[in-house]
Order: structure tokens, then sequence, then C-alpha cells
């Protein structure tokens, strides 16, 4: 089996917030990954590669093995499942929250509802669990329209500011999960690849520790 480590991050705002959380860890990218067209990246360590790709892959390449670990966020995890995943750290980065939504002002106490989500098994878990009957519809974006034109009476959704869901008149209601960052490692490699996984995996804790402790002294 390769010596070679590959991990796998998530674009968007989450990239933005890993790569000085890598750097602190000792891991920096042989090349800016936002001037590249590449999808393979070299990093300072010879054994670790990184592959940038959309969030909602990342557990789905380190499952099948094509990745040894990646980067993703909660709210994805739990819609992917876990179960087939070691997930040693919470990197404490891109906090947010998964909750309920809608109209402001709106009664919420009906025992069916249309819930419009990108998060469907999510969704599926959470209402079963509250014993409301849930018909869920599936979006991939633009989630507080769907109230707005009456096609759902419920969002499932991330809450970051509020702001969005404000200017549209809706209000976040009930809390799902609270939402960060975490680290997922493929159980084969975990086993294959220890000596080399399990160094990495206390340098990322010992960087996540360090901001910590550096945002505590600051507040």
């Amino acid at each position: 089996m390769s010596k070679q480590l590959i991990l796998a991050l998530s674009k968007g705002r989450i990239l933005d917030e890993t790569l000085p959380l890598l750097a602190a860890a000792g891991i920096t990218p042989a090349e800016a990954l936002d001037k590249s067209r590449k999808l393979l990246f070299d990093t300072n360590l010879e054994h670790v590669k990184l592959i940038v790709i959309r969030a909602t892959d990342v557990p789905t390449y380190v499952q099948l093995g094509a990745a040894d670990m990646g980067i993703a966020g909660k709210d994805v995890l739990l819609e992917h499942g876990t179960d087939s995943l070691y997930e040693p750290l919470d990197l404490n980065i891109a906090r947010c929250k998964l909750m309920t939504a809608g109209t402001r002002g709106e009664c919420s106490g009906r025992a069916r509802r249309r819930v419009a989500t990108k998060f469907v098994n999510v969704a599926r878990r959470y209402y079963a669990r509250q014993g409301i009957q849930a018909e869920v519809i599936k979006l991939y974006g633009a989630m507080e329209l769907a109230p707005i034109m009456n096609l759902a009476d419920e969002i499932v959704d991330i809450v970051d500011t509020g702001n969005t869901m404000r200017a549209n008149g809706m209000e976040p209601r009930e809390l799902i999960e609270h939402i960060s960052t975490r680290l997922v490692v493929n159980k084969a490699s975990m086993t294959m690849k220890h000596a080399r996984i399990k160094p990495l995996i206390e340098r990322l804790e010992a960087a996540v520790e360090s901001r910590r402790s550096a945002d505590e002294a600051s507040a």
C-alpha cells in the first residue's frame, strides 16, 4: 500500500479557515490552491497531498478510500452518515447552527408540515423524533424562497448571522445541531497508515488548542 496520504479539503468558506489551521500544524500547499487548475496538490510534506473538492463529496472520497483523511462540516457529515468513518477531531472552525426556520410570526405547531431543505436525511430524522409528519422537499439553494412561494411551511438550513432569513421575513425556530468543521479518517487508512496519520492528527489537535487559547486570551 502507498505510504502517501491524501487529505480532502472542502471548497469555499471552510477552505479559507482550514488553510491557516493547516499552516499552524506545519502543512502548507506547494502552490496557491485558488490560482491553479490542478486537482491534486503537493505540500511541504513529501508524503502528504491535498485535493480540493465540493464539501458534499468529502465524506464519499474518504469513505471509499480515494482520500485517507478529509475536512468537512458536521452538517455534511450528518447528512451523509458517519458510521463508516472515524471522526477524531473537531477543528472548531466555520461554526454555525443547523436549524428549522419559518415565516416570522406564523405558528409552527402543525402536526404535518412541508419542509424544504438540502439536508433531507437530517430533516427526516429530526421531524420523526419530534413526532411530526413531514413531507421533505429537496432544494439546493434559496431555501428562504420556499415559504414565500408557498412551496413549504418550514425550511431546515444553516444559520450563521440570520441576516438572509430576516431580510426575507423569516425567523429561526428550533436548533437541530451546533455545526463546526471536523476531521474524518478512512477506517482502513487509520489501521494501515496509522504511523503517518496519528502525527498529523496530533499536529492539528495542537493547532486547534493553540488557536482556542489565543481566542480566549483576546476575549
